[in-house]
C-alpha cells in the first residue's frame, strides 16, 4: 500500500520584512534624495527666503513690496511659461528678448487704429517668430540653440529698423492701463501672469497637445513612430512661446509708458531659462513644471530684491543666480543618473 505524501500545513503568515522594498523612505532619506529637491526645493528655497526677509529685512514683508515684487515679476513669469513648453520638448528659445522688443515696436505704429488692432499685430509679430522658429527645428532639423540663436540677433535688428532706431513715448491711456491698472487691488499684469499660468497648466495637464509636448520631449524618435505629429508639435510650442514672449513685450511697454526696441528685453531668455531649470523642469525634456516655473522665477526676483535691500551690489545677485543654476542643473544630473 502506497502511503500518500503528506504536505505540511502552512504555518501563520508572517510579517513582511520591515526592511524590504515597500518601506516608506525615512525623511533623511528623503532629504538625500535628489528627485525631493527637483519636485520641491524650489518652494523651500522661496520660503526659506521669505522667512529671512520677515527676520532681517525692514519693510519688506509689506503689502506694497509685495506688490512691487510682482509686477515686477510678471513678465518674466510670462515669458518663462512659454520657455518650459519649448523645453518641454528638449529645446530652447533665445529669441524671446527680441521677440519682446518686437512686438513693441509695432505697437505705436499701430496704435492710431486702436488698441485691440495694435495688440494684435504686436501678438502676430511673436507668433511669426515663434513659426520661424518651429519651421527651422522641425522641417529644416537645425538644433534649437542655433535656429533661435539667429533670430535672438536679427529680431532686435528688426526691431531697431522697425521703430526706426527711436525710443517712442506711448500715450494712450487703453494701453497704458494694462501696465498700471488693477483688479480688487491686484495689478492687471499680475491677473494676466496668473491666469495664463493656469491655462498653461491645464493644457499641459489634460489637453492632448500637453501629452504630445512631454511624449515629444521624452523620446521624438519614439513619438514620430507612434504616429505623433511631432512637426506639428514643435511648431506649435515655438509659436506659443512667440505669442508669450509679445504679450510681455506688451505688458512691459505699458508699464515703462514707452517702446524701446534698443533695451525692452535684454537678457529675458536668461531669466526665463533660469526660472524653469529652478523650477525643476530638466534641459533634457518630457517633463512641464508649471508651477514649479512661476515658483523659480520668484525665488530670483526676492533673491535680488533682497540683496538690494541689504545695501549688496547686482553683481553679488547675478553669482547668486549663477550657483542656484548650477545647482539646479546638478540636482537634475543626479536624478537622471539613479
Amino acid at each position: 500500500m502506497t502511503q500518500a505524501a503528506v504536505t505540511p500545513s502552512p504555518g501563520p503568515a508572517q510579517p513582511a520584512d520591515p526592511a524590504g522594498p515597500h518601506r516608506p523612505a525615512s525623511p533623511l532619506a528623503r532629504l538625500r534624495d535628489p528627485a525631493w529637491y527637483q519636485e520641491y526645493g524650489v518652494y523651500v528655497a522661496v520660503a526659506a527666503l521669505l522667512l529671512f526677509n520677515a527676520l532681517f529685512t525692514d519693510h519688506f514683508m509689506t503689502a506694497d513690496n509685495f506688490r512691487t515684487q510682482l509686477v515686477q515679476v510678471a513678465p518674466i513669469v510670462i515669458v518663462a511659461l512659454g520657455m518650459a513648453l519649448v523645453i518641454g520638448t528638449e529645446g530652447v528659445d533665445l529669441s524671446v528678448g527680441s521677440t519682446m522688443a518686437l512686438a513693441a515696436a509695432f505697437l505705436p505704429l499701430y496704435l492710431g487704429y486702436g488698441l485691440v488692432p495694435a495688440l494684435v499685430v504686436a501678438l502676430l509679430a511673436g507668433a511669426v517668430v515663434g513659426a520661424v522658429n518651429g519651421a527651422l527645428v522641425s522641417l529644416i532639423g537645425l538644433q534649437p540653440i542655433v535656429a533661435t540663436l539667429a533670430l535672438f540677433v536679427g529680431g532686435r535688428g528688426l526691431a531697431l529698423v522697425v521703430a526706426d532706431g527711436q525710443l517712442k513715448q506711448i500715450v494712450n491711456p487703453d494701453l497704458l492701463s494694462l501696465g498700471t491698472g488693477s483688479f480688487l487691488g491686484v495689478p492687471l499684469v499680475v491677473w494676466i501672469a496668473g491666469l495664463l499660468a493656469l491655462a498653461v497648466a491645464f493644457l499641459v495637464r489634460r489637453t492632448t497637445f500637453g501629452r504630445q509636448i512631454v511624449a515629444v520631449g521624452g523620446n521624438r524618435s519614439a513619438a514620430a513612430l507612434a504616429g505623433l505629429p511631432v512637426k506639428r508639435v514643435l511648431i506649435g510650442v515655438y509659436v506659443l512661446c512667440g505669442v508669450f514672449a509679445a504679450l510681455a513685450g506688451i505688458l512691459a511697454t505699458a508699464r515703462l509708458t514707452a517702446s524701446d526696441p534698443s533695451s525692452l528685453g535684454t537678457l529675458m531668455e536668461l531669466s526665463a531659462i533660469t526660472a524653469v531649470v529652478v523650477g525643476g523642469t530638466p534641459l533634457s525634456g518630457g517633463s512641464v513644471r508649471v508651477l514649479g516655473t512661476v515658483a523659480g522665477a520668484l525665488l530670483m526676483q526676492l533673491l535680488r530684491a533682497t540683496l538690494v535691500k541689504h545695501d549688496l551690489p547686482d553683481s553679488t545677485a547675478q553669482i547668486a543666480q549663477a550657483a542656484i543654476i548650477v545647482a539646479a542643473v546638478y540636482v537634475a544630473r543626479e536624478r537622471r543618473s539613479r
